[in-house]
């Protein structure tokens, strides 16, 4: 579904430590969430995030449902490819999975697959064909109007829209229960970032983790001072190739930040530090976060049940 956002923070400065990319792909992070499948105590309660696996059977349903949904008012949809779990695993700020960066590098495979899907398929081929006006009205079932909007107040600043109908609204009410609780609570939550990740981002646990990795990158051939600094060059580094020479290269390099990443603890340590500041952060918002985790686990129990039937 379109979304609107204003955000007073550099979107660069959290990209950085979280994710090395902008969210191509609009999928959330590794390090945007707590651990996966582990317990959280919030509010008095036990509550837990959902794994990767089931994310994807959440998005999933949620693809199903907007289907039915476009159906119901006569038109055709097709529903949109969903990110599998290795795919969901691109873009974390270090990679630190040596098999993964094998067989994946960087995630080339996933950019080329995500750029093919927005050029033919029939979700976006459909309604481009459409004469102007259904294409309007197929829009506009699809996705809502934006005037009449759910607004949420983000905790760094800023406000983020979204329509309040249309069917991407109607299949997440059905699996979350109440849609503006829904994306007022994930919205909070996963707008946390812009309180932490700068303090992150000078904590000296971090800093030595990086200048170690940088040492180990230098032996091994290749000269980066950071993780990020790879995601900047990245384009550039392979400028010139075909896809399968780039990657090849990019597989080369992964494999290398991976094995440094695994020989100095950086992954894990990044990884603590995020879950650390990001606790800290939440304890001003343990109303929202355990709301947003008992809604996830309400969908996934909903997904579960309409996959069933």
């Amino acid at each position: 579904m379109k979304e609107k956002s204003t955000v007073l923070l550099s979107a660069a400065l959290i990209a950085c430590l979280v994710a090395g990319c902008g969210v191509g792909s609009g999928n959330p992070r590794e390090m945007e969430r707590p651990q996966k499948g582990e317990a959280v105590g919030m509010a008095g309660k036990q509550v837990r995030d959902l794994t990767v696996a089931e994310e994807v059977e959440v998005d999933r349903a949620e693809e199903k449902l907007v289907e039915k949904c476009m159906e119901r008012q006569g038109h055709r949809y097709w529903p949109a490819p969903v990110a599998s779990i290795a795919e969901r695993k691109a873009g974390a700020y270090v990679v630190d999975d040596v098999d993964w960066a094998r067989r994946y590098g960087y995630g080339r495979p996933f950019d080329i697959a995500a750029e093919e899907a927005r050029r033919s398929h029939p979700s976006v081929t459909y309604p481009n064909a459409l004469p102007e006006q259904e294409h309007i009205r197929y829009s506009r079932a699809l996705d809502g109007d934006f005037d009449d909007v759910i607004s949420v107040e983000l905790p760094s600043g800023g406000t983020t829209r979204t329509p309040r109908e249309g069917c991407y609204a109607e299949a997440r009410e059905r699996l979350y229960g109440d849609y503006p609780t829904w994306f007022r609570v994930k919205k909070t939550v996963t707008g946390l970032t812009p309180l932490y990740v700068p303090r992150i981002l000078r904590d000296e646990r971090l800093v030595t983790a990086v200048k170690a990795w940088s040492r180990c990158m230098n032996e091994s051939g290749n000269p980066f001072s950071s993780p990020d600094e790879i995601r900047q060059k990245r384009e550039s580094l392979v400028k010139g190739m075909n896809a399968s020479q780039a990657q090849s290269a990019e597989v080369k390099l992964a494999v290398a930040e991976a094995e440094c990443a695994r020989k100095t603890s950086l992954g894990e340590t990044a990884r603590s530090l995020e879950g650390e500041y990001r606790e800290k952060t939440l304890r001003d918002y343990s109303e929202e976060f355990a709301t947003y985790q008992q809604m996830r686990m309400t969908a996934l129990s909903r997904a579960r049940n309409f996959e069933s039937r």
